[in-house]
């Protein structure tokens, strides 16, 4: 894969697209300057320079990134930004500095939100309150402490007016007893409690086998560059982070939504 031939080439320490820092990048815009313009001569460019680094290289995204000169790229879930000559490649999340916030792309977001789309909501297991304000999907493991904790604060989260729609991701790997218990919790009778049971007191339900949708929501997650439990999306295919608590987390979706609004009504 490209990560891999990247630090092969260059070395992981002298290159940022080896690491998996969540740090403002060196030296990138933060204002409200334009983003790149899509279009054909500086995606091309960067297609034929990733393409001697990695001749198998095929981008799941290309697209404006949220900054001038550069492109935004997605490649086995990973998100890459490299420079419209082809010269210059980075690996972290920008930092804008006016809005004192990371940066992210519309067109990225759109390639997120469609992903997610492709999880029907009837695979995922769905803790929501009468009329939610919010609906975050949430990528899971039952043996995760922090998903366990978000999951302890479920009722709080449905009082915040958050939806919570769980997609399974067992870090352990498909195949992983992980994965197998996953699998009995989304081939149980009553997912819900068989959820709320596995994470309070680790009680999985017995082995069971059916048609489930656990290999193509971890398959999911890992397209979405998840490497971590709980992955939190706001709806409008934000990443979040890790656990937040409920408060924390409202803020953050109201904060997103406002974001929207004011995106909006500058158009």
């Amino acid at each position: 894969m490209l990560r891999f031939a990247l630090c092969a080439l260059l070395g992981a320490a002298s290159l940022s697209a080896c690491a998996q820092s969540t740090s403002p990048a060196p030296g990138a815009a933060a204002a409200k300057a334009s983003p790149a313009a899509s279009g054909a001569p500086g995606e091309q460019r960067v297609r034929a320079a990733l393409l001697q680094l990695d001749p198998n290289f095929k981008p799941d995204y290309i697209g404006a990134a949220p900054f001038p000169g550069f492109r935004e790229v997605v490649v086995g879930g990973q998100v890459l930004y490299v420079s419209d000559d082809g010269r210059y490649l980075f690996q972290a999340q920008p930092f804008d500095i006016q809005e004192k916030q990371f940066a992210s792309s519309e067109g990225l977001l759109s390639y997120r939100r469609k992903l997610l789309e492709s999880a029907p909501r009837a695979d995922r297991i769905v803790f929501a309150p009468a009329n939610p304000k919010y609906t975050i999907s949430v990528f899971t493991d039952i043996e995760c402490g922090y998903c366990r904790k978000l999951h302890s604060e479920i009722g709080e989260l449905n009082k915040q007016g958050i939806a919570v729609e769980y997609l399974a991701f067992p870090r352990m790997g498909l195949g992983s007893q992980d994965y197998k218990d996953m699998v009995a919790v989304w081939c149980a009778a009553d997912k819900k409690q068989a959820l709320t049971d596995a994470k309070a007191s680790g009680k999985v339900p017995s082995a069971a086998n059916c048609k489930n949708p656990v290999t193509m929501q971890y398959n999911l997650g890992q397209r979405l560059g998840v490497n971590g439990t709980p992955a939190i999306f706001a709806p409008d295919g934000t990443q979040l982070g890790g656990y937040l608590p409920p408060a924390k987390l409202r803020e953050a979706l109201d904060q997103r939504a406002a974001e929207a609004t004011k995106a909006g009504g500058s158009r």
